[in-house]
């Protein structure tokens, strides 16, 4: 009897501990509940969401993913552009609010040496409603001041690197986003010819997502007959198939843009940036792969403008001196004729040339290894398929009686 008694009181004094300990158990997680409300969950959630319908889990769960952080929707920007923002507000900020219209972006490399053709340019594009960006591959900023216009472009300075660098880092599709079309341009462009809002009217029309202008084919450098300005109409997509070097459709021949000059329409240009390699930054054989971010059919949606033409100098800057073909053969032939004093030129000039070598032996490295990479991506990528292989077996399939 008394065993039992003592067990009794042991079995209540257990009981009161456990009570006790679980009060304050409680106790504490209200209190964390209060001091820290993101990180805790109570009991009572976890039955709610087991509750819950499948549909309203799976509402919360892509509600979750697209939470910043513990931000509220509200106050979450995702995007942002390339406008120089007034430090005050002025009569004259307000009323460019109030006729700003559609916006579009022109980034160009320059370097010191090309001042004028670039000012040719800027004066061309930012009276129509466009945000300029210089990308200094030479450092130099300062030398710029003394044009008008300086103060209202960006300028982004980094020695030594290419256009596709500085477009990597700079123009993430998230930044440029307000702006409706990109001009990526080279700075050996002359546009005497060339309008920007009329070339902007026919790409409209013609629902061109990735154009460039013509080249004027007696004037400029030319490395593909789709580049070459036609003077019948106002645009183009394809060479003749008369031409021996484009007897199918594809790269280079329609369907395709070359790298000096492309203009990429918002979404395009969303999918161009990703195609851009970090480290190739040369950006050789991109522009063969440019038609999977033409948003479908490559032959239709990507195509050159005849009617608003430039000239391309094809002026050589990375790594030797800013001179185009022509100037290079007549100096060359300038210089055999020389004395020693000349002689001495010509091998300072050779060192120039030598760099220059190399730079375009590092961009055919970087082509190979962007081909292996593309080939890499396709083989992995199981789910993928080529949109345009389809349209090469039909073409290629024989036909039938």
């Amino acid at each position: 009897m008394r065993l039992r008694l003592h067990l009794l009181v042991l079995c209540l004094i257990i009981l009161f501990v456990v009570y006790n300990m679980a009060s304050y158990q409680h106790r504490q997680t209200a209190l964390d509940v209060k001091s820290r409300p993101f990180e805790t969950m109570t009991e009572s959630d976890v039955a709610g969401a087991k509750v819950s319908s499948r549909a309203t889990v799976k509402v919360s769960e892509r509600a979750d993913a697209s939470r910043i952080g513990f931000l509220p929707r509200g106050i979450v920007e995702h995007y942002s552009d390339m406008e120089l923002k007034p430090l005050w507000l002025t009569k004259s900020v307000q009323s460019q609010r109030s006729t700003q219209n559609e916006r579009c972006l022109i980034a160009i490399p320059a370097g010191i040496n090309q001042k004028k053709s670039v000012d040719a340019i800027m004066k061309k594009f930012l009276p129509e409603n466009f945000t300029a960006i210089l990308f200094h591959y030479d450092g130099k900023v300062n030398e710029w001041n003394d044009l008008p216009w300086s103060k209202s472009v960006i300028h982004i300075a980094a020695s030594n690197q290419t256009k596709w660098w500085f477009a990597k880092r700079f123009l993430h599709p998230s930044v440029v986003s307000m702006y409706a079309y990109i001009f990526l341009w080279d700075e050996d462009l002359e546009v005497d010819n060339f309008n920007p809002r009329r070339y902007l009217n026919i790409v409209k029309s013609e629902k061109l997502v990735i154009s460039q202008p013509g080249l004027d084919p007696k004037l400029s450098e030319i490395h593909h007959p789709i580049t070459v300005r036609k003077k019948a109409g106002s645009f183009h997509r394809r060479v003749s198939r008369a031409n021996k070097e484009c007897s199918r459709e594809g790269p280079p021949c329609s369907g395709w843009v070359e790298g000096m000059a492309p203009v990429f329409s918002k979404s395009a240009w969303q999918c161009a940036w990703h195609l851009i390699q970090n480290d190739l930054v040369h950006g050789w054989g991109i522009d063969y792969k440019f038609g999977y971010c033409a948003q479908g059919d490559r032959t239709k949606n990507i195509g050159v403008v005849d009617s608003e033409f430039v000239v391309h100098r094809g002026v050589q800057t990375l790594g030797g001196s800013a001179m185009t073909k022509n100037t290079r053969a007549k100096n060359s032939n300038a210089l055999r004729q020389k004395t020693a004093q000349g002689q001495q030129q010509t091998r300072v000039r050779a060192a120039g040339l030598d760099m220059r070598t190399k730079v375009r032996r590092k961009s055919r490295v970087e082509l190979r290894d962007f081909q292996k990479r593309w080939e890499r991506a396709t083989r992995e990528d199981r789910t993928w398929v080529d949109p345009f292989a389809r349209r090469r077996k039909r073409r290629n399939r024989p036909a039938v009686d």
